[in-house]
């Protein structure tokens, strides 16, 4: 199999990223020296135990959190060089786990607010009606967040990342609190807006079976990049995962 990065070129890429700080009681850095791209129309599973330091790498990438050191380039243009409204963009490209909505707004209302680059109202409600039709919640729209079920709040929070803006979306654990069949139809709609919607979509993951659904894996073990998988199936993680544990 060919590698992707010798084909397609990374929409973002860290180079050599660190971050210092570490909560609680741990040691070490929360992520020491990671390279790695993400390469254009391509789902990457970001795969490790609890505190690999997943969370933080997509944080980075995202441009929520700015690293200790090394720098995160979105094509050619460094992230540390971009204004706040370039910035503002990447970083609604990012779904936290677990998806902070506010329960008030309809799920329209909710996924409008994502739309940044236009004050057209027809356009804005074009935009808005897609990425609810690309997570299959076209008839929920008018239904508030606090009604909807804990899969379809996922599915809203990654909408609301879809109009406009970089045509990357972060995905942090979105299967974590989900029954097996709930995480599969969301990964389903992630591998849905690689192949029919040619974004790039980035999932972070402790989930062998997830890491499956991806094009490739990216392992971390205490805050490294150890290894790479491409078509990653889910006994070639679940192996790599324990040969990693410290």
């Amino acid at each position: 199999m060919p590698q992707f990065t010798d084909v397609r070129l990374p929409v973002i890429q860290l180079v050599r990223v660190s971050v210092d700080h570490r909560g609680g009681t741990g040691r070490g850095p929360a992520l020491g020296e990671a390279s790695v791209g993400f390469p254009e129309r391509i789902l990457t599973a970001v795969v490790g135990a609890s505190g690999a330091g997943k969370s933080i790498l997509l944080r980075c990438a995202s441009g929520m959190e700015r690293p200790s050191r090394g720098r995160i380039f979105q094509g050619s243009r460094a992230l540390d060089v971009m204004n706040e409204r370039e910035l503002m963009e990447l970083r609604g490209r990012y779904v936290p786990h677990p998806p902070l909505l506010p329960p008030a707004l309809t799920t329209y209302e909710y996924v409008d607010r994502g739309v940044r680059v236009t004050t057209d109202r027809t356009a804005r409600r074009t935009a808005v009606l897609e990425a609810l039709h690309h997570v299959g919640l076209e008839k929920e729209a008018d239904r508030k967040l606090a009604d909807l079920s804990a899969e379809q709040r996922v599915r809203a929070a990654v909408a609301r990342a879809l109009p406009a803006g970089p045509r990357i979306v972060f995905v942090d654990e979105p299967t974590d609190a989900l029954d097996g069949s709930g995480g599969q139809r969301i990964m389903g709609v992630l591998r849905t807006l690689v192949e029919k919607a040619g974004r790039t979509v980035v999932v972070a993951t402790r989930d062998p079976v997830v890491a499956a659904c991806a094009d490739r894996a990216i392992l971390l073990a205490d805050g490294r990049v150890v290894g790479k998988i491409d078509w990653p199936t889910a006994d070639e993680v679940a192996a790599e995962l324990v040969r990693r544990q410290p």
